[in-house]
């Protein structure tokens, strides 16, 4: 697959369209943190070069990125807490991230495109998914990584709320040192109780501590 290209803005602004924006967001896997969405609108004439997909860039390029894409474009940002995420499950908080990331957009949008397959119920505007959307269209590019850097900063604090989880470095994700210290350490309020790893651990906890 090329380079997000901006045709699909081009051919909603040709079906009437006139505040297009991308949306997506970050934090779907991680066992801890929030789940976080960005909606973007760019400018046709200066859009940041070099925006692709996130997972496709080094941290500091996407650093570089997500500061030049503030600076040129119209960004709403959006979350749903560790709280929501639990009472509602993961697919629908993702859902409600991204539902606030366009409320919080100024100008509103009249179209949004929406990085996977489904659209968010609760939206205000027209609405198109695209498949592989971050990887096919640039506002969706840029909504990826102002997502997963606003997200990266935020597991940066909670790793100085809650040290040992490496969570500066994993971002929450259940790798082998996040597991180990999850053994360790135990669960904390920034945890998904809902995910398989912790509600384990804590069913474990409740088990052995009758």
């Amino acid at each position: 697959m090329g380079k997000p290209d901006f045709l699909f803005e081009l051919a909603a602004r040709a079906a009437g369209a006139g505040v297009i924006a991308g949306v997506d967001e970050a934090g779907r896997g991680p066992l801890a943190g929030p789940v976080i969405a960005a909606a973007v609108r760019l400018h046709a004439d200066r859009i940041p070069p070099g925006l692709n997909d996130s997972k496709q860039m080094t941290a500091p390029r996407r650093r570089q990125l997500c500061a030049l894409i503030l600076a040129t474009a119209d960004v709403g940002i959006g979350q749903a807490t560790v709280e929501e995420i639990d009472r509602i499950n993961i697919l629908r908080a993702s859902h409600l991230a991204m539902c606030r990331a366009v409320a919080a957009l100024r100008p509103a949008p009249d179209h949004v495109l929406i990085d996977g397959n489904m659209i968010p119920r609760g939206l205000s505007c027209r609405a198109e998914a695209i498949i592989s959307g971050d990887a096919r269209c640039l506002s969706i590019a840029a909504a990826s990584i102002v997502a997963k850097v606003t997200r990266d900063r935020i597991m940066v604090d909670l790793a100085q709320q809650h040290p040992g989880y490496g969570w500066d470095r994993n971002a929450g994700y259940p790798t082998r040192d996040h597991i180990a210290a999850l053994r360790n350490l135990g669960v904390t309020p920034a945890h998904r109780r809902s995910f398989r790893p912790v509600h384990k651990m804590l069913y474990q906890d409740v088990s052995l501590n009758p």
